[in-house]
């Protein structure tokens, strides 16, 4: 028992430290400043997944639209979570189709679309990827395991690799996706603003030993 503890202890470490990676640490630079740009331009985040990364989502948007650190604006995002949406097109359409018909009822350029999925092969968010890229909004995929069908898809991407199973995945997703929040919070809100993704990155990238 001790041992497997520790063995899944040390997983979730080994995830996380996958967030200080070069790649890694650009794509969160890149999406904070993307969405700082979105919000600044008076657009808004629209973001879906599929079962724990649909928690996540929601997560996302609600420390958008509500708080994360500190007294704010709030910040537009919508994720496709309601029901009645989802059990709708799920049984005149398919299940397929969920989200990107969200993504056609709410979206409009300028627009950011973020999808998450372990596996990068949810047909839903394929087809949402699609759909946002036809209506002009950015994309940004967190994806897992080997990428799957999204991989180089989106137009900015994090993929943790190495696991076999979600969870470990969506740890490190929303470790992410907390860090890309404060990030956007820095960069809209903070006195003087910084506004380059450059200086954030200068803070994040790790020294080396």
């Amino acid at each position: 028992m001790r041992q497997a503890l520790l063995n899944a202890v040390n997983d979730c470490t080994s995830a996380a430290k996958q967030l200080t990676l070069p790649q890694t640490v650009s794509f969160i630079g890149d999406t904070a400043q993307l969405l700082a740009d979105c919000f600044k331009r008076g657009n808004k985040v629209i973001i879906a997944g599929n079962g724990g990364s649909l928690c996540d989502a929601a997560h996302f948007a609600q420390e958008l639209t509500g708080f994360f650190r500190g007294s704010r604006p709030a910040l537009p995002a919508i994720a496709l979570t309601e029901q009645g949406h989802i059990t709708c097109v799920a049984n005149d359409l398919g299940y397929d189709w969920v989200f990107s018909r969200g993504v056609e009822a709410y979206g409009k350029p300028g627009d950011v679309f973020v999808g998450l999925t372990t596996s990068g092969n949810s047909p839903n968010i394929i087809n949402a990827v699609e759909v946002a890229k036809q209506l002009d909004l950015t994309t940004v995929a967190f994806l897992g395991k080997e990428g799957g069908k999204l991989k180089g898809v989106a137009d900015l991407e994090l993929l943790i690799d190495g696991f076999k199973t979600s969870d470990r995945v969506q740890e490190a997703h929303m470790a992410a996706i907390h860090v890309i929040i404060e990030m956007v919070e820095l960069l809209l809100f903070s006195k003087p603003e910084k506004a380059c993704s450059e200086k954030i990155l200068g803070s994040m990238v790790p020294t080396s030993t």
